[in-house]
């Protein structure tokens, strides 16, 4: 894999703001994190499933997580495969405290597990 500059983070505001522009804010935790609560118009594909070629690259990807480490592994990936992403610093936990809005499938209010 060729060498990537490091990866751009935003914080959960800036990340909010980026998605109501038309980033895609993909969340790689694994299913049962995302059951419990997640950003509303996030797409779920875990870590272990991501496959970077088909994620798009029409559009700016932010990755998040519960607190940042993994969404950081899942960017350096995208952006080795030439996607323009950026990692939520903090993750969901940061997001939670920001009192940005987390649901769940059902539309609940939903939590950081």
């Amino acid at each position: 894999m060729a060498a990537v500059d490091p990866i751009a983070e935003v914080d959960p505001m800036t990340a909010h703001e980026m998605a109501a522009r038309g980033a895609l804010l993909l969340d790689v935790r694994e299913p049962e994190e995302w059951r419990i609560g997640h950003i509303a118009d996030a797409v779920h594909l875990p870590l272990g499933d991501l496959q970077p070629a088909s994620v798009p690259r029409s559009r700016t990807v932010i990755a998040v997580c519960r607190s940042g480490n993994r969404s950081g592994r899942a960017a350096v990936a995208l952006a080795a495969a030439g996607v323009d992403v950026r990692n939520m610093a903090g993750g969901m936990k940061a997001w939670a405290d920001a009192g940005l809005p987390i649901t769940t499938d059902d539309g609940a209010p939903g939590a950081v597990g």
